[in-house]
């Protein structure tokens, strides 16, 4: 026997497997890459997605809540002016000597009854 001898068809038909797994192997490798890129890909768009939609919703809340507080603002204002002109209200009906009470009236009452101990 030659040491140049072809080798037997066994041999060439197990080189023939060993290539066809061999190029499955890189083709399932190239689709695991492709199918982790994609979902990297996803991953960080949905990512993007959700931190803009929360910093949407974080100036639309901040801007809810500046609204809130100038309605509360003004609300208390126009409350506070009410309360401050029912004051003043009472406040010159006392001097004039026309408050609700009996003793807002004492001043008039007062003078009418010592009206008759004093002298013309």
């Amino acid at each position: 026997m030659s040491t140049s001898a072809p080798p037997s068809g066994t041999t060439l038909g197990s080189i023939d497997a060993l290539k066809r797994v061999k190029a499955t192997e890189t083709d399932w490798e190239e689709k695991l890459q492709g199918a982790r890129r994609a979902a990297e890909e996803a991953i960080a768009r949905l990512r993007d997605e959700s931190e803009a939609a929360v910093k949407g919703v974080q100036a639309a809340a901040e801007a809810d809540r500046a609204r809130a507080v100038q309605a509360a603002r003004a609300d208390a204002d126009r409350e506070a002016a009410e309360i401050l002109a029912a004051g003043t209200r009472a406040a010159e009906s006392a001097a004039r000597g026309e408050g609700k009470r009996p003793s807002d009236k004492k001043d008039p009452i007062l003078a009418a009854v010592l009206a008759g101990f004093l002298k013309d």
